[in-house]
């Protein structure tokens, strides 16, 4: 085994609040792993963490064997995508200048950011008659795709997906949930999905972990966490959302 990124005793605290505590994590290769569990839980503190936006207390972090430190991070970015909720995107640019914005921050050429975009459009099925369009003229889920090729333009070794469909009506959903999956596998991507839907998680997950008050509580397969939970938490977790998916 040789993970994209690790974590050893990662730490984060905020004032006198603990965001994440004592954790260690590891993204395996070519792997969707989600990031799952009620709000508040220290989720999305983890990518913020790994992608540099905010420092860690404790612990250490690698990304591809390399610490990830102030030295390393813009570096590391680089290879890095990164989705928010609500895709993040700039309202005075339209979708084909989201897309290309790093690129071109990093000079490259016309013709080949053409040729990416094009590529990227195929790939995430977004209608290349719509890339002169500003954000506010698209749906919700076709600015999602824009995020997503905007994250994917660089050819990033790792993908972060901060709750990207958490806005998103049930069938939009589904369309890039199923979206999503074939495009990690076709591309082998590596990527670290937050979510608190379990059915999300159990649609997209290869490994689910299950976070509480800034800890993993448990780790494992979707059949693995439901069947054999290692805590109540874990069990009353996953009854409170499949009882409603059940009703």
């Amino acid at each position: 085994m040789n993970p994209l990124v690790q974590l050893r005793g990662i730490s984060k605290h905020f004032e006198k609040e603990v965001a994440v505590s004592n954790v260690d994590l590891e993204l395996e290769r070519a792997q969707i792993t989600v990031l799952i569990g009620p709000s508040g839980c220290g989720k999305s503190t983890i990518l913020r963490l790994i992608v540099g936006l905010i420092a860690a207390d404790e612990g250490n972090m690698y990304f591809d064997s390399a610490p990830i430190s102030s030295d390393t991070i813009t570096s590391i970015r680089r290879r890095v995508g990164y989705v928010i909720q609500d895709g993040g995107l700039f309202p005075h640019l339209t979708a084909n200048g989201n897309v290309a914005l790093q690129a071109r921050l990093l000079d490259r050429s016309g013709k080949e950011v053409k040729a990416r975009i094009a590529e990227l459009c195929a790939l995430t099925r977004f209608p290349e008659n719509l890339l002169d369009r500003y954000p506010v003229e698209l749906s919700g889920g076709q600015r999602q795709r824009v995020s997503l090729m905007r994250a994917l333009m660089l050819s990033p070794e790792l993908l972060l997906l901060d709750e990207p469909f958490a806005a998103l009506d049930p069938l939009v959903r589904a369309n890039l949930h199923r979206d999503l999956k074939e495009i990690c596998a076709r591309l082998r991507q590596t990527v670290l999905l937050v979510t608190h839907d379990l059915a999300e998680a159990a649609k997209l997950g290869s490994l689910i972990v299950l976070m509480q008050s800034g800890r993993i509580i448990q780790s494992g397969t979707f059949d693995e966490l439901r069947d054999h939970p290692a805590t109540p938490f874990v069990a009353e977790f996953f009854n409170a959302q499949l009882g409603g998916l059940q009703s």
